[in-house]
């Protein structure tokens, strides 16, 4: 392990306070800043996130607050471990407070709508080069409830700057949790955004009414598009075969943990996305994910019916069952896909 740091966690979520937990744990030294005051006095006073992680004992050394500056002092590496959504505002309101560069981690998965932009690409728009030494990506199979329970879990750390992956990969390892690194930034992110969308057709299958078949082959298919975008966008196939492909494809699609999962679920047995989404009071990435996809994906003319499928059952009311109908109907094809 690295010697002891300071880190800011820039996320009170599950996730946020997940990997929190993990780092105090490791000793280091760390804050956690948040936006919803009930939840950082929570954490600093009875040290549990009862909505995020009902029903958890945290360490008594987490502290929060609600000041940015206040969890950057003295920061040596900044984890953020925010919904995509406020990724820019967030990232703006950190150039402003940076003064220095830091080591910076993301943990986010997902694309922005209409800019078709990965996270780290958002990231490196908003915070000025001279206040970051590197972005790394953390990202595999993962569920901040099972982590904070000390299950065995494996991430990956990947940075084009592979020093910078393995200084990540030190801070977090531990006897519960293994870090891999690799320099495939694109594949990690690609994989990590788009298993979301695939996730919400698992739970669609499931809601469905179907079983295993239906969801292995979703699940093949829906990696096979995955990888098409991928490659396309620059990305190593290989990652893809990885912990932030098919590792983090088959957690978020078989697992009740999932939120895309239990969204897709929900619209399964019939319930619209609007009422799913007010239901879940937590974000379900898959759907802007989708979305951006959606619009990638036609602008770099790839075939992505499955991603297509759902796209149109989220967002032009189509009815389920008669989306997995014509998904089953399509002209016949092989099966291999040379990239």
């Amino acid at each position: 392990m690295t010697k002891k740091q300071k880190i800011a966690v820039l996320g009170a979520g599950s996730w946020g306070t997940g990997l929190a937990l993990v780092l105090i744990e490791n000793g280091h030294d760390v804050v956690i800043w948040g936006n919803h005051s009930e939840v950082v006095e929570e954490l600093n006073t009875k040290h549990t996130n009862q909505h995020y992680l009902p029903d958890m004992t945290l360490s008594p050394s987490m502290r929060a607050t609600l000041v940015l500056e206040e969890a950057l002092e003295g920061a040596e590496m900044i984890v953020i471990a925010i919904p995509t959504s406020a990724m820019r505002i967030v990232c703006s309101q950190l150039n402003n407070a940076l003064k220095e560069p830091k080591l910076l981690v993301h943990v986010s998965k997902g694309i922005e709508p209409d800019t078709n932009l990965r996270m780290t690409q958002v990231i490196e728009e908003e915070i000025d080069s001279e206040k970051r030494s590197a972005v790394v990506v953390l990202s595999g199979p993962s569920h901040a409830e099972e982590v904070v329970r000390h299950h065995p879990t494996t991430l990956c750390a990947s940075c084009k700057d592979l020093a910078a992956a393995e200084f990540v990969q030190d801070a977090f390892l531990n006897n519960n949790l293994r870090i891999y690194t690799n320099e495939d930034v694109i594949g990690a992110e690609i994989g990590g955004a788009l298993k979301n969308i695939i996730a919400l057709g698992a739970g669609i299958t499931d809601g469905l009414g179907y079983g295993d078949n239906a969801k292995a082959a979703l699940m093949t298919r829906g990696m096979a598009e995955i990888t098409r975008l991928g490659v396309t966008a620059g990305a190593d196939p290989q990652t893809f075969y990885g912990l932030t492909g098919i590792g983090d494809l088959i957690v978020t699609c078989t697992s009740v943990h999932s939120r895309n999962w239990r969204a897709g679920n929900m619209l399964g047995k019939g319930k619209s996305l609007e009422s799913v989404l007010e239901n879940m009071g937590m974000v379900v990435e898959g759907v802007r994910t989708a979305k951006a996809v959606h619009q990638w994906a036609q602008k770099l003319e790839i075939d992505m019916p499955i991603t297509e499928a759902i796209y149109q059952v989220l967002f032009e009311n189509q009815n389920p069952q008669l989306a997995v109908d014509r998904l089953m109907g399509r002209n016949r094809k092989l099966e291999k896909e040379e990239y």
